[in-house]
């Protein structure tokens, strides 16, 4: 299995237009974050974890040429505002699989109702096969089992996915003990840390690490990053020797 960190940017992303700040001002090619995604690969399957609105440069940027699905960790706009961009592949394979929650499915049937629409469609929208997802239960997806897993972004549920020996969560303030019992094992973490100061809905880099301790995965990552965690080589520097900060483009292999 491969996995490339499409974006690792917060909603805003890195630079924020019109910012004067430090790390928005940096040089440092891993400084600069689109919106946080993520493609995993295996065998001959692509799926993306969130389609936000940088979703056309990031595909773009990666090369990728097929996807098989999308998994949406949740509604809000830097999670699903790319949905429309999936055209130039629906034009290619058809119909294009979204995995969700039945509130998410229901938020992007209201955004995007042209894509869902059954008659009088415009005759360029994309259409979507849609699978509803239920906490607790399982799914198989190109042969893998991938379990949803329930997180609380404030008070917004959120799920993100565990593979067999990958687990990818992002705007995760707090989770239940029962669900983290279910991605202990697992040999590596994606999981998003704000930045330094304390968050309403978002782990700040404390929380995170807290919680990476509470998993212990063999590896884990930091992404859903803003200009407030700092600049990536000073934050990576201080990190535990299994953690990392997560950057754009970068490609993991399992």
């Amino acid at each position: 299995m491969k996995v490339t960190f499409l974006g690792t940017g917060t909603s805003q992303g890195i630079p924020i237009i019109g910012s004067d700040h430090p790390v928005c001002l940096s040089s440092n090619t891993k400084d600069k974050r689109l919106r946080t995604s993520a493609l995993i690969e295996w065998d001959n399957f692509s799926y993306v974890i969130d389609c936000g609105p940088d979703f056309r440069q990031q595909m773009l940027r990666c090369g990728c040429e097929k996807i098989d699905g999308i998994l949406f960790t949740h509604e809000h706009s830097d999670h699903v505002l790319g949905l429309d961009d999936i055209r130039p592949f629906y034009f290619k394979q058809g119909a294009i699989a979204i995995y969700a929650h039945k509130r998410v499915l229901k938020a992007l049937r209201k955004r995007f109702d042209y894509i869902f629409k059954i008659k009088n469609r415009y005759p360029g929208a994309p259409s979507v096969d849609t699978y509803k997802l239920k906490q607790g239960r399982p799914f198989e997806i190109g042969g893998q089992r991938v379990l949803p897993i329930k997180g609380w972004h404030g008070h917004l549920k959120v799920f993100g996915f565990r593979f067999p020996k990958f687990c990818y969560l992002t705007d995760i303030k707090s989770m239940a003990d029962t669900e983290i019992e279910k991605i202990k094992g697992v040999d590596v973490l994606v999981v998003n840390a704000l930045r330094i100061e304390p968050h309403f809905s978002h782990f700040n880099l404390e929380e995170a690490l807290e919680f990476i301790a509470r998993i212990q995965p063999k590896r884990a990552y930091l992404t859903h990053i803003s200009h407030l965690l700092g600049f990536h080589d000073a934050v990576e520097a201080q990190l535990p020797e299994n953690v990392f900060l997560a950057y754009d483009t970068l490609k993991l292999t399992l």
